[in-house]
């Protein structure tokens, strides 16, 4: 169990040190290395703002915007949320400079696209430096498997069947591309404008592969990107989450109504469309990049490290096989599936509760009390509600006219191992209605899930 959940983290500051599968034409390492040098904004992978502050050891500051700050007020208590942060109270940094307290990049986004909501300002002070080991959602399908495996009976003998089935026709759907992505992994390339095609209609049978290709695109975004806006970010040590939720909404009719995505399936033509009216000197190289990147995240991803990516196929692969072999994926696609269930909303905290108490103890025995969205330090950073070794206080903040947040009144309230409630609505496979995971952070009287305007600059909700 420990060995999956550090399996899940990374640690920018240290080298690559995950198991992969055999065959991989590139290694961790390899990527890193690239990441790190070879792009514009690489080097804040390692050196950026929210790093250094967990390291120093210092008082941190956070920001976390909620929509009903009287719910906190009236309960005392603070629950967190599930998504890509497993269960942390969602925030993001705040950098405390003589004008007051300056909000990170992604804070300034949350606030911009979220008028109706109140601004708090957490002080975090650690016990010790801060290891600044971020949980990567990406990599956490062996851990949605065995949750469900160990929870299998709280579900119906038909329920149980439905899920297979679902699973099982999704993969046999996607196959094809799931084998050639794999191949790609192992150095035989195919033409980029094909593998992207066929990405974008395997996405619609295996949803997981919309949230890898979202990510895949944003760390491309913010690393590659060399907008005046973007140099101004890294200056201040931060990748530009701007460019990442633009592209989201860009991409999907709807997405400022519903973010998901599961539906996040842009074709070749349309994604060089897409980055090209981002940032022009992007569109050239981004579909070889993702055919690449992809193809290396999804065999690092899915398959069990003890597997050869060039062996595994999944035509024809029986469903007990396939959890054996590619346990990262079925725990993704059977996370996603369960959740459409319609008895989700009353097995919601069942499995969910059973992962945040392990994430919460591995975060105890690591001195972590802020974990960070490991897919990149791009600043979603989150307030671990069970540890014992540092203290917490808490305000409401009021923004002044240059950008800074001021602690105004101070909110008496504990932080309680308890998640909000929260489900996904019933969903009809065709039209693909889903909610986010990863994306979505609600609190007892945290952000709507839906904003509740469009923004001009075209963002999306965190």
């Amino acid at each position: 169990m420990r060995d999956e959940w550090e399996h899940a983290h990374t640690d920018y500051t240290m080298p690559a040190q995950r198991r992969i599968p055999a065959s991989l034409a590139d290694s961790e390492s390899d990527w890193r290395h690239y990441l790190e040098h070879s792009t514009p904004n690489g080097w804040l992978i390692r050196h950026n703002a929210m790093t250094e502050a967990l390291i120093s050891g210092k008082p941190m500051y956070l920001l976390h915007t909620t929509k009903d700050i009287d719910a906190i007020r009236i309960s005392r208590q603070i629950h967190v949320s599930t998504g890509c942060l497993v269960g942390a109270l969602y925030c993001s940094p705040l950098v405390s400079q003589r004008e007051g307290l300056r909000p990170h990049n992604l804070g300034a986004y949350l606030m911009r696209t979220k008028p109706s909501t109140t601004p708090m300002v957490f002080e975090v002070i650690p016990d010790a430096p801060i290891r600044p080991k971020g949980v990567d959602y990406l990599h956490l399908g062996a851990i949605h498997l065995r949750t469900y495996e160990r929870y299998q009976s709280f579900l119906t003998p038909a329920e149980n069947d439905q899920l297979d089935h679902a699973v099982l026709t999704g993969l046999r759907a996607a196959a094809v591309f799931l084998d050639v992505a794999l191949r790609n992994a192992a150095g035989h390339a195919t033409p980029a404008p094909a593998f992207i095609d066929q990405l974008s209609d395997a996405a619609a049978h295996v949803p997981f592969l919309g949230y890898l290709y979202f990510e895949v695109l944003s760390e491309y975004l913010m690393l590659h990107s060399v907008t005046p806006e973007t140099k101004t970010y890294a200056q201040a040590g931060e990748l530009n989450n701007w460019l990442y939720k633009r592209l989201a909404f860009a991409a999907v009719d709807g997405m400022d109504q519903l973010f998901d995505l599961a539906r996040f399936n842009p074709r070749y033509h349309r994604l060089v469309q897409l980055i090209e009216g981002m940032e022009p000197v992007l569109g050239p190289g981004v579909a070889e990049y993702v055919r690449r990147r992809l193809s290396h995240l999804f065999a690092r991803t899915v398959l069990h490290p003890s597997q050869d990516a060039a062996s595994v196929t999944f035509l024809g692969a029986d469903l007990s096989t396939l959890r054996n072999v590619a346990p990262g994926l079925i725990g993704q696609m059977i996370f996603r599936e369960i959740r459409y269930m319609p008895r989700y909303q009353q097995l919601y905290h069942c499995f969910e509760k059973a992962k945040a108490l392990e994430a919460w103890d591995y975060w105890n025995s690591e001195g972590i009390p802020t974990p960070f969205n490991g897919i990149l330090p791009k600043g979603e950073i989150g307030i671990n509600p069970v540890y014992p070794r540092s203290a917490v206080r808490a305000w409401t903040a009021e923004l002044d006219g240059k950008g800074y947040l001021h602690p105004a009144d101070e909110v008496t309230a504990v932080f309680t191992p308890h998640l909000a409630s929260w489900w996904a609505p019933p969903r009809q496979r065709e039209m693909q209605n889903a909610t986010d995971d990863s994306r979505f952070e609600l609190t007892l009287g945290a952000q709507s899930p839906v904003p509740p305007q469009r923004s001009s600059m075209n963002g999306v909700s965190a």
